[in-house]
Order: structure tokens, then sequence, then C-alpha cells
């Protein structure tokens, strides 16, 4: 079925119809009384008002949640929101502000400087003292605010005088100081899933007030999924498209705007990539870029990272599966896969598309190529098997810190045995005060030599366990 929305300018296209002129410019003439928006971006008049027209993120914002509890009862502090590009940081910024009343105050971590900051610091002071109101800092952008400007919030935040809210693309323990992130709660925001942007879509396609419902648009459900699906998770980019679709796309005889595939595919510059049935062609195709790396087969590899990149998938979520591969399964027989897998993910977002195909295509094809292990992944998860069934072990008393002064007294490490001190750089030590083997090497590629340099510091260790033995 067809998404039909009600034509509420008929009149010009009655008039429109007498004429023979269906040129774009004629039908944007027709429409142009009818749109009380014309100036402002889809996207950006959409924006959800109240949490009940939120779309997405309801691992933090379900009832129930910390998040959702704390602007219902408005206990909202500080907060920073971390996450992609058109996954609702502003919009739930703006609701925030809606739902506790507070003064909204907008700054910008690109043009803002420190005295501009000041200034809204001080009305807020003056606003809290005489009127009794907070005030609700959002910050877009926070991460481009130097050490300087990010402390002139500090004081304030402490007190209370400001309600601060930051939005940034990059991960706040990194990017922001941390006496400020100290002071705040952070919640990654994740990108909108296909039906959630579907879901968006469709309500502006309806909405005759804030959306596109005042044009007598036909969108077919290939074009509505195929914006949803190569939008990247980013809820403002399908908008976006789906304007420029109706705002572009010239109307038949009868005055209707038809939006199928090809429209959808030329608003959005990406081509569709022709899926199966059951539309699990996201992860299936990442599922088996994965096991042909896995399973040496560097064209398979090439084939299905070549749909991918086609299909418009994120750079860095193929980065992220290929870093995870040169690790997990291949591990210590060669090492230097995880190297390169690091180095292409890198250079895949510092380039972005479309050379960052080349980094990735290097790195896949060197992981399908290489000796596999996953013995380090093995060895691990025993480790930690062990802890989460309740073992513990105190720190044998030589391997303890002897860096400050009591140590000596306490005998904490005066017995350590300096490996450099003996020849071949090591001395059989005991360094778990238990008989522990989690690591089992393989004889693929470099990890043999790993597995003959282990086990023979195993054997000596061992000998000097049988003349000193220990409690296990």
């Amino acid at each position: 079925m067809d998404y039909e929305l009600t034509d509420l300018f008929s009149k010009k296209q009655a008039d429109q119809k007498d004429s023979p002129d269906t040129t774009e410019e004629a039908r944007m003439d027709a429409g142009a009384d009818s749109t009380p928006y014309k100036s402002t971006p889809l996207a950006a008049r959409m924006r959800p008002e109240s949490l009940a027209e939120y779309v997405g993120q309801s691992h933090i914002l379900q009832p129930g949640k910390l998040l959702y509890r704390a602007i219902q009862a408005d206990r909202i502090q500080s907060l920073v929101f971390y996450g992609p590009p058109g996954t609702g940081k502003t919009s739930l910024a703006q609701i925030i502000s809606n739902q506790t009343k507070s003064e909204f105050v907008r700054l910008s971590g690109v043009e803002s400087n420190v005295a501009e900051m000041r200034q809204v610091l001080k009305t807020a002071s003056h606003r809290m003292s005489n009127c009794g109101r907070t005030t609700l800092l959002f910050i877009d952008e926070i991460h481009r605010f130097n050490k300087s400007q990010q402390d002139v919030l500090l004081p304030d935040v402490e007190s209370g005088v400001v309600r601060l809210i930051g939005a940034t693309t990059h991960n706040p323990f990194f990017f922001i100081n941390s006496p400020l992130v100290s002071r705040s709660q952070i919640f990654e925001l994740m990108p909108l899933s296909e039906s959630e942007l579907m879901e968006l879509l469709t309500r502006s396609l309806g909405d005759s007030v804030k959306g596109l419902g005042m044009m007598p648009i036909k969108v077919t459900p290939e074009a509505i999924r195929h914006l949803a699906s190569t939008a990247g998770g980013d809820g403002r980019k399908a908008l976006n498209a789906l304007e420029i679709a109706a705002l572009t796309t010239l109307p038949d005889k009868t005055g209707t705007i038809h939006i199928d595939l090809s429209e959808a595919e030329e608003s959005i510059q990406k081509k569709a990539v022709v899926y199966d049935k059951d539309e699990d062609a996201h992860y299936d195709t990442i599922s088996a870029f994965i096991k042909s790396m896995r399973g040496s087969d560097p064209d398979a590899t090439l084939y299905w990272l070549a749909k991918m990149i086609h299909a418009g998938e994120d750079p860095r979520f193929i980065a992220r599966r290929i870093v995870i591969c040169a690790a997990e399964d291949v591990g210590l027989a060669d090492p230097m896969a995880l190297v390169l897998a690091q180095a292409a993910q890198q250079a895949a977002e510092f380039i972005g598309w479309p050379e960052a195909r080349i980094p990735l295509a290097e790195a896949a094809i060197y992981i399908a190529g290489a000796y596999k292990s996953n013995s380090a992944m093995k060895a691990i998860d025993a480790a930690l098997q062990d802890l989460r069934s309740g073992r513990r072990l105190p720190v044998p008393i030589h391997l303890k810190d002897s860096h400050y002064s009591g140590a000596e007294k306490l005998g904490h490490g005066t017995d350590y045995k300096y490996p450099h001190d003996y020849p071949g750089n090591f001395v059989p030590q005991d360094y778990s005060g238990a008989n522990l083997n989690y690591y089992t090497p393989t004889e693929q590629g470099v990890e043999l030599k790993i597995k003959n340099r282990v086990h023979y510091w195993r054997s000596l260790l061992n000998q000097s366990k049988e003349k000193n033995p220990i409690d296990s």
C-alpha cells in the first residue's frame, strides 16, 4: 500500500491542471502559501515536544529507567548526552526543559566564547535569585570547548545555578574535563533502528501542521524503507532526505507527487541493495563478512565488504568488526593483524568514504589470509569464569607494591626477583600463589614460537615449585 496524504491546496492544483505549466517552479509556487514552515527544515519542524512523541532510546527512556524517572520527578541534575548525529540529543534536552519548566538556554561549542558563557551564567544566577527559576543550559558539541571554557562552567554547575546538558558525538571520558564529567550523569544515545526511522518518516508524512501532510504525496513502502535503512541511524538525515524528495519531485497531471524507490535513492544519494525477504541483510551480511574472514576466504570477504559499502554501512561499524575479528580469530597466531585492524579503523574515521574502503579492504584481506588462533579469547574467558565462580587469590607478599614508606616493614616486595637480573631475563618465581593454567597456545604461525617459550618457562617454574612447594 501507499502512504496517501490529504491534499490541502487543491484549488491551486486545480488551476495548475488548467495550465500546461507543470514545471518545478509552478509546483513550488502552488504549495508556497500552505507551507507555514517553508524556511525551516523538516527535521527541525518535527522535533518532539514531549516524551510521548520522542522516538528511540528506549534503553534509557522506558518507564522505570533512571533518566525517565528523573525527568518525571523533576530531579534532573547535570547530564551529558553522547551519541552519533541525528539520534535526538537536542530534542531530548528541549523535552527535559519543557517537562521541568526550566529556562532553556542554548550555547554552541563551535560558536560560543568565554565572555558569552559568563554572561549566560550571570543571567542564570540573577534568575535563580530573583525568580527562583533554574536555567537549563544546553551546550551542543560541548567537546569543542577547551579546558578553560569547560572550567568556567564548574562553579555554577556545582552550586546548581544551572543544570547543564552537554551533547557530544565524542566519548565524554576522553573529550570533557574529568571534574565536569564527575558532576554529570552520562547517557549514551544509540543510532535509531530502521523501524524507528520508518516511524519518524511516516509520522512526518501524516502531520499537516509541522510535517508534509499539507502536500499531496504518495510514497511507496520501498522508498520509506530505503530512506530508513540507508540513513545510518540518523533521524535528521532521513527526514531531510524525504523533504528533498518531496520538494524536488514533479507532480503528475493530477497534482500528486509520487515518491518511489528511485526518488528515495537520489534524495539520500545511496543506491539500494537487494535484500532477502526477511530484511535481515544488515546482520546477515556482517555475519557473512566475519565468517569469511575467520574462514580464510579473501574473495568472499571482499564481496561482503563491498556489499556493505554499497549499502551505506557506517565505516565505523565495519571497522569495529574487523578489529574484533583480528583479536578473536587471528589473535596470537599473527599479532600484526590487530595492529593493522586498529590502523584501518583510525584511517577510516580520519578519511571517510570513499577512500575508507581501501584501508578497510587491506585489513580484511590480511585477516582472511592470516594464521588463526582463538587461544587469547579462550584464556581470558577461562580466567573470568574462575572469578565469577568465586575464586579469589590474595596477592603474594613478594609481588605487593614496595614503592612507599613502610612497605619494607610489612615485608612487601622484599623477596621479589627482578627478571632482568637473571640470564635470559627469566627467573622461576611464583606469580599467583596457585597452580593456574588458562593459556593453551596453538602451533599456528607466530604462536608456535610463543608456545615453545611458554612451555620452557613453565617447565622451569614447575621444577622450582617441586623444590619449594606452594599451597594451591
